[in-house]
């Protein structure tokens, strides 16, 4: 099975730092607001790469493509409409080279369609497996080592995608949902359950990312190691998101408050531990201050 060593390192108990955020570093980077980081990915390489470099300068042993969208029907509606193979390729190809060759992980990302599936909205359910499986190909193809459907809230989003993506690669498989309503997605999840269910449906690991603060986030992980064993993913937000006066959203946990936190983490059972929007390269230098010293 490709990717075996992973699954056999996370069996043996090894703990892996993650990276930070993508999307909040491109705004930072001067993303302007509409515009999909996978159009960067094409237009302004520099910039994804910089910021995939500063996470593994930082300690980081997995890093996340840039291709959350970067699945056919997101782009459909995009000036990127039949560009999705080049677009996974080209971001593959960026972590490869902040990798440079020093054994980091490439973990290829999945996020959402970003349409609801019938009968609540226009797309059915082989819509969504076709997509995904559609956009893994090309990351398998493309040389990821693991595959990543990150900041899910559909149970069934997540099943046709975990089904869609199987059907086409054996990688090591994580999903990671985002319970941004405190112990519920948005579409009503609970940790316990989703644990549950995918475990059943083949994941190797079962995460968490984004959602609410850190400690939502953390009772959430609670949750999820009693409903399940397999290796658990947590990427929390560095913090509540707040709307500024001037419309912008602001994070305000330090990296030295997250540092603080993670043996916590460690101790509840996470075992792959990075953060989520909000978070810098300073951020997960402090994650792997205490990851690789415990």
């Amino acid at each position: 099975m490709a990717g075996k060593p992973l699954l056999d390192e996370l069996q043996n108990g090894k703990t892996f730092v993650l990276d930070g955020a993508l999307g909040t570093n491109m705004q930072l980077h001067g993303l302007p607001a509409g515009k999909l980081n996978e159009e960067w990915v094409l237009e302004n390489p520099e910039i994804p790469l910089k910021i995939h470099s500063s996470f593994a300068e930082a300690g980081s042993d997995i890093l996340l493509t840039m291709t959350f969208c970067a699945n056919p029907i997101h782009l459909s509606d995009t000036p990127f409409a039949n560009r999705t193979k080049e677009i996974n390729f080209k971001a593959v190809d960026l972590v490869k080279k902040a990798a440079n060759g020093n054994g980091i992980l490439i973990a290829g990302s999945l996020g959402p369609i970003g349409k609801l599936m019938a009968p609540y909205g226009p797309l059915e359910a082989n819509d969504f497996y076709t997509s995904f499986a559609e956009q893994a190909k090309y990351l398998a193809e493309a040389g990821v080592d693991l595959l990543v459907l990150e900041t899910f809230y559909s149970i069934e989003e997540g099943t046709e995608a975990l089904k869609g993506i199987r059907s086409v690669s054996d990688l090591p498989l994580i999903i990671s949902f985002s319970f941004d309503r405190g112990t519920r997605t948005m579409m009503g999840a609970k940790p316990g359950t989703v644990a549950q269910i995918f475990a059943d449906l083949g994941a190797d690991v079962i995460g968490i990312n984004c959602g609410k603060g850190l400690d939502e986030n953390t009772e959430c992980l609670k949750l999820m190691r009693d409903a399940t064993t397999l290796p658990l993913w947590f990427k929390p937000n560095a913090g509540k998101p707040e709307i500024g006066p001037d419309g912008k959203t602001y994070y305000h946990v330090s990296p030295e408050e997250i540092a603080s936190r993670v043996p916590e983490w460690l101790a509840i059972g996470a075992q792959l531990i990075g953060c989520c929007c909000g978070s810098t390269a300073e951020h997960i230098q402090a994650v792997a201050s205490v990851v690789k010293n415990a």
